[in-house]
C-alpha cells in the first residue's frame, strides 16, 4: 500500500464531494436557479382528492360510437335505412333492402366485442359481457393517463395520479395554495372534454324550446343548451357525425374580427374524411359543435369543408380557452369522474411537518455522529465525513432528476444515515480484529476492507431489492421512501467504502507514526504474549 499518497479512491471521493456540493446547494439554499428538490404534498401543502370513475357512462359512449360507425357506413355505401336508434345499452337498426344485409353483417363483424341479433331486416346490437368489462377497465386506465397528461400540461410539478382499487383514482397536487388555483385544477381534472360534431334537426328546431326530452328521443334527437344562454335549446340528431377521439390537436388562437380567444382543432385522416363527406352532402344545413353537452356554435354549412380542421368559439377567457385546449389535446375522458373525497393541506401544516422532520433528521444525525466518534475515535470522524458526502450526493441526485421529497422520503434519508455508517462499523470492527491479532496498521486497514466487503455488499444488495419492490408496487409516499433509500445505499457504496478507504490510505503513514490506536480506532493494541 502506498502511504501518504493520493490514490484513485481519494480522487473519486473528492470528485463526489464536489459533485454533491455543486448540485445540492440550490436545494439547501432554495435559490432561484439550478436544479432543486420539489417538496411533496405533506411538506408544502396542496390538494388531495379521491375521484370515482362512472364507468357506466363509458359503456353508453361506446354504444354511441358504434351507432356513428354504422351510420357513416350506411351513408357511404348508399344503404337505405328505415331506422337507426340508440337505446341505453343497444343500437337498433332496420334496413329496407335485404340485399344490403350481407354488407351490414360484414361491417358489424369487423367491430370487436359486438353481440348482434338479427330478425329479418332488423338488428339489435349490444356489447358482449367481456367487452363491457374491458371497456370499463380501459375507461379507468385512460382516465388516469388523461388526468396525468392534463396536469403535466397545466404546469404543476410532480402531481401524483394513481389508480386506487377498481374504479377510483387518487390525485395529489402539491403547491396548490389559493382557492382559485384549487378550483381551476379541479375543473381541469373533471372536464370530460367530449367534443362532438352533430347535425341539427332543422325541421324541428323551432320546437326545441318547448319539446320534452322524451318526445325528442322519439324523433332520434337530443336537447342541448347554448353555452352562453342556458335557456336557449338546440334540437340535435343524437348520433354524432364524429367525436373527439378523432381529434389530434387543439390550440388557442384569436378571432380576427373580435380578437376574442378561440380554439382551433385538427382532426386525424379518418375524421377529416368523415367531416368532408358530411359537409359536402349537407350544404345549407347547420352543424353543431358540442363540448360536454353544450352547444358552442351551430354554423350553417356553406360548402364542403376539407382539411379536417375547425374552430370552437364560445366567449372564452384566455385562461378558459387555454384549459379547454389542454383538455382536448390530452383526450376526452371516456367516463366522467366525480369527487369522492377532498382534503386541502395548508402550507402551515406542511411547514410544521418540515420543522418536525428536520428536528428528527438533525437529532438522528447528531446521535450517529457522536456514536461513531466515541466508539471509533478519528476513524469515526472519517466515517462521518463520508456520511456528509453521502447526504450531499443523495440530495444532488434527487435534485437532478426533479424528485419530490415527502415525509416518508425524509424517513428514508434518516435510515440511510444509519445504514451508511453501518458499513464503516463493520470495516472498523474488522480492522480492530486484525490489530488485536498483531497485524500492522497498513495490513489491518487493507485486509479489514477486504474481509468486510462481502457482508456489506450482501446487506446492501438485499436492501436494494426490497427498495425496488417498494417502488414497483407502492404509490406516492412509498415510492418516495424507496427512491431515497435506493440512492442513499448506492451513494454509501461510494462514500463509506471507497471514500473512507482512500482517506485511510492517505493517512496510513501518519497513523503508524503516531502509534496511538486508541485515538485513531478507539482500541488499544495489547501485545500478544
Amino acid at each position: 500500500m502506498r502511504s501518504g499518497k493520493i490514490t484513485y479512491r481519494l480522487v473519486i471521493f473528492i470528485l463526489a464531494l464536489i459533485f454533491g456540493l455543486g448540485f445540492s446547494m440550490p436545494s439547501f439554499l432554495q435559490s432561484q436557479s439550478g436544479h432543486k428538490i420539489s417538496l411533496g404534498l405533506d411538506l408544502q401543502g396542496g390538494l388531495h382528492m379521491l375521484l370515482g370513475v362512472q364507468t357506466d357512462e363509458a359503456l353508453a359512449s361506446k354504444v354511441k360510437s358504434v351507432a356513428s360507425s354504422i351510420r357513416y357506413f350506411t351513408n357511404k355505401n348508399d344503404i337505405l335505412v328505415d331506422s337507426l336508434k340508440i337505446e341505453p345499452d343497444a343500437v337498433k337498426l332496420t334496413i329496407l333492402d335485404g340485399d344490403d344485409a350481407k354488407k351490414i353483417n360484414e361491417m358489424l363483424k369487423s367491430i370487436k366485442g359486438l353481440d348482434v341479433k338479427q330478425d329479418a331486416l332488423s338488428y339489435t346490437i349490444t356489447l358482449t359481457e367481456q367487452e363491457k368489462i374491458d371497456t370499463q377497465k380501459y375507461a379507468v386506465d385512460q382516465a388516469v393517463e388523461t388526468i396525468r397528461n392534463r396536469l403535466d400540461q397545466f404546469g404543476l410539478a410532480e402531481p401524483t395520479v394513481a389508480k386506487q382499487g377498481e374504479k377510483d383514482i387518487l390525485v395529489e397536487l402539491p403547491g396548490i395554495k389559493t382557492v382559485a388555483d384549487e378550483q381551476r385544477a379541479k375543473d381541469l381534472i373533471a372536464k370530460a372534454a367530449h367534443l362532438q360534431l352533430m347535425a341539427l334537426d332543422d325541421k324541428r328546431q323551432d320546437q326545441a324550446q318547448s319539446i320534452s326530452a322524451a318526445d325528442a328521443a322519439a324523433y332520434g334527437d337530443v336537447i342541448y343548451p347554448d353555452v352562453k344562454n342556458q335557456n336557449f335549446k338546440y334540437l340535435i340528431k343524437d348520433i354524432p357525425v364524429l367525436d373527439g377521439s378523432m381529434l389530434v390537436d387543439a390550440r388557442v388562437a384569436f378571432d380576427n374580427q373580435t380578437n376574442s380567444p378561440i380554439i382551433n382543432f385538427t382532426l386525424n385522416a379518418e375524421g377529416a374524411r368523415i367531416f368532408g363527406d358530411f359537409t359536402g352532402s349537407n350544404v345549407g344545413k347547420r352543424l353543431a359543435i358540442v363540448l360536454d353537452g353544450k352547444v358552442y356554435s351551430a354554423p350553417v354549412i356553406n360548402e364542403r369543408i376539407g382539411g379536417g380542421s375547425g374552430q370552437i368559439s364560445g366567449g372564452f377567457s384566455v385562461e378558459e380557452a387555454h384549459d379547454v385546449a389542454i383538455a382536448l389535446r390530452s383526450g376526452a375522458l371516456l367516463a366522467p369522474v366525480k369527487m369522492l373525497e377532498k382534503r386541502s393541506i395548508g402550507p402551515s401544516l406542511g411547514q410544521q411537518s418540515i420543522d418536525q422532520s428536520m428536528v428528527a433528521l438533525a437529532g438522528g444525525a447528531i446521535l450517529v455522529v457522536l456514536f461513531m466518534v466515541i466508539v471509533y475515535g478519528l476513524a469515526g470522524i472519517l466515517a462521518n465525513i463520508a456520511l456528509v458526502v453521502n447526504i450531499l450526493i443523495l440530495v444532488a441526485i434527487m435534485a437532478l432528476f426533479g424528485a419530490t421529497l415527502t415525509l416518508p422520503g425524509m424517513a428514508g434519508i434518516l435510515l440511510t444515515i444509519g445504514m451508511a455508517v453501518d458499513a464503516n462499523v463493520i470495516i472498523n470492527e474488522r480492522i480492530r480484529e486484525l490489530l488485536k491479532q498483531g497485524q500492522s496498521v497498513s495490513v489491518s486497514i487493507q485486509r479489514g476492507y477486504e474481509n468486510a466487503m462481502s457482508a456489506i455488499v450482501d446487506s446492501n444488495l438485499t436492501t436494494l431489492i426490497t427498495s425496488a419492490a417498494l417502488y414497483a408496487y407502492g404509490t406516492g409516499p412509498v415510492k418516495g421512501f424507496a427512491v431515497t433509500m435506493s440512492i442513499g445505499i448506492i451513494a454509501s457504496m461510494l462514500t463509506a467504502i471507497l471514500g473512507t478507504h482512500g482517506m485511510f490510505e492517505f493517512l496510513t503513514k501518519k497513523i503508524e507514526n503516531s502509534k496511538n490506536t486508541v485515538l485513531w480506532f478507539g482500541y488499544k493494541i495489547r501485545k500478544v504474549a
